[in-house]
């Protein structure tokens, strides 16, 4: 078994990562800043080192004598944050990673990236050779991060791969909460058409990709795009979770520009009072931007086969979110 290291495992996708690693059997190290909640798979044998991406040794001190690095931490959407954090833990805190990965003679270093560094898809599907569009600081940031990782392993032989999920969601995922409670409360309207594509990838899939890809001998220097079987219209996932919840499929539309104008005033004046925004611009712009892609590289490098259709992750969410209390 391997000795592996997890960074972000306090979060939805580093969790599911970590505890799938711990099952296993592989000696796990978990990079967990000071401020962070340990989690729980402090129990089960994980074993925590308490750091930051910023800081060198810390990083140094969880790398080294690690044959596999899964780093997932990432700075996300915040509201009052200034873009010099983003940059300092998506691109700064990667290279410092990369760099003691690399001093320390990894086997694979997996980088989790995002289908966002794509941003909005024209013509979609889109494939891992589109160029990339990042549409925010969030997705530049991660566009830069991915970009240090591919150059790390042209220039210096470090062994990394890409991964770059969907929309991740399921059991444990907080994101997607909202707009499943006002769906189930019959509070949802759809904003424009609803005919815009989205494409989600159950944390499951997403778990077996990461293992897929550090197991490959093929996937050095690859960039893998990782989401579900097909993807679905807005429409059609609107409906899903009405089915899900037990309520009637949500009926009201509402012209998408006006929102849009909301939105950005609002995540502006809320940005200057330091406070979360109630709504955000790239929440609305889900609403127009179409997000489709294509698996096959996946497919026919890693073995990657998603096993949990829409539906059926979208009814495992809801029965989660209604045995914690929270639909």
């Amino acid at each position: 078994m391997d000795r592996v290291l997890v960074t972000g495992a306090t979060g939805f996708t580093g969790s599911h990562l970590a505890t799938r690693l711990v099952g296993e059997g592989h000696d796990v190290r978990l990079l967990v800043r000071p401020t962070s909640s340990a989690p729980r798979l402090e129990l089960s044998g994980a074993h925590i080192v308490t750091g930051d991406l910023a800081d060198e040794y810390s990083v140094w001190k969880a790398v080294n004598g690690v044959d596999v690095v899964y780093h997932v931490a990432a700075l996300f959407r915040k509201a009052g944050l200034p873009d010099s954090d983003y940059r300092a833990t998506n691109v700064d805190g990667t290279i410092n990673l990369l760099d003691a990965a690399h001093r320390a003679g990894v086997r694979r270093f997996v980088h989790c990236s995002t289908v966002g560094v794509l941003g909005h898809v024209s013509d979609p599907p889109a494939n891992e050779d589109r160029p990339y569009n990042p549409g925010d600081i969030y997705q530049t940031t991660k566009c830069e991060g991915e970009k240090a990782a591919l150059r790390y392993q042209a220039e210096k032989g470090l062994p990394v791969t890409v991964i770059r999920p969907g929309g991740i969601y399921g059991p444990g995922d907080m994101r997607w909460l909202k707009l499943f409670k006002s769906i189930a409360r019959r509070r949802f309207a759809m904003l424009g058409s609803g005919r815009t594509l989205i494409h989600f990838v159950y944390i499951d899939d997403l778990v077996d990709a990461f293992r897929l890809a550090a197991d490959s001998p093929d996937s050095v220097g690859r960039v893998y795009i990782i989401a579900g079987e097909r993807h679905v219209s807005l429409n059609e996932l609107v409906s899903t979770i009405a089915e899900a919840a037990g309520v009637p499929s949500p009926w009201m539309r509402i012209p998408f520009g006006p929102v849009r104008m909301v939105s950005a005033l609002c995540e502006d004046v809320c940005r200057v009072l330091h406070i979360e925004p109630p709504i955000y611009r790239r929440r609305v712009d889900m609403f127009v931007n179409d997000r489709s892609f294509d698996i096959t590289r996946a497919r026919t490098e890693l073995g990657y086969s998603p096993k949990i259709d829409i539906r059926e992750g979208v009814r495992l969410t809801a029965e989660w979110y209604k045995e914690q209390g929270l639909l």
